[in-house]
C-alpha cells in the first residue's frame, strides 16, 4: 500500500485551520475577558492565513488592518482601561442547553454531510497567481468611484456625531458638577 506524500503547504494549511478552531473555541468558552481578547488575536491571524491560501490577498491585508489593527486593539484597549472590571468571570445564564445543543448538531451533520457528499472539483495550481489587490484598487477609483466616496462620507458623518454626542454629554456632566 503506497501512502501520498504530504506537502509543506498542506501542513501549513492544516496548521492555521487547528490554530483558528482553537484560538476561537477559546474566545467562545473562556471566562476571562482578557483571554478571549487574546485569543481573538490568533484568530484574526489564522482568518488572515486562510485568505492567503485563497489568494485573497486583499482581504488578508485588510482582515490584518482593519481587525487585528483597529478592532482587536480597541477591544483590548477598553479592556485594559476598566480597571474595576479586569477580574470579573463572565458567566451567562443557559436556559436552553439541550435544545441549543440538539440544533448545533443537526446544523453541523447537515454541513458535513453535504461536504462529504459533494464532489469537489480540485483545479491544478498554477504558478504565475495574480494578486487582487491592484484589480480592487482600480475598480474602486473608476468604475465604484462614486459608491466608495458616499461611503466615506457616511463614515466622516457618523465620526463627526459620534465626536458631537461625547462633547454634549460630557458638558451636561461639567455643568451638573458645578451647580
Amino acid at each position: 500500500m503506497m501512502r501520498e506524500s504530504i506537502d509543506v503547504y498542506t501542513v501549513l494549511f492544516y496548521f492555521f485551520v487547528s490554530i483558528t478552531l482553537v484560538s476561537a473555541c477559546v474566545v467562545v468558552f473562556s471566562r476571562h475577558i482578557v483571554r478571549s481578547a487574546f485569543a481573538l488575536l490568533f484568530t484574526f491571524f489564522g482568518v488572515a492565513a486562510l485568505y492567503v491560501y485563497l489568494f485573497a490577498d486583499f482581504l488578508a491585508i485588510t482582515q490584518l488592518l482593519v481587525y487585528v489593527g483597529g478592532i482587536l486593539v480597541l477591544i483590548l484597549f477598553g479592556v485594559m482601561l476598566t480597571n474595576k472590571q479586569i477580574n470579573v468571570d463572565i458567566k451567562t445564564g443557559t436556559l436552553h442547553i439541550v435544545p441549543a445543543i440538539i440544533l448545533a448538531a443537526a446544523i453541523g451533520g447537515t454541513l458535513v454531510g453535504i461536504a462529504w457528499s459533494n464532489p469537489w472539483m480540485v483545479l491544478p495550481t498554477s504558478s504565475s497567481v495574480k494578486t487582487t489587490a491592484p484589480q480592487i484598487g482600480e475598480l474602486l477609483l473608476t468604475t465604484y468611484l462614486l459608491p466608495f466616496e458616499v461611503a466615506s462620507m457616511v463614515l466622516m458623518v457618523a465620526l463627526v456625531g459620534a465626536v458631537v454626542i461625547a462633547r454634549r454629554e460630557k458638558n451636561k456632566k461639567e455643568t451638573t458638577r458645578d451647580s
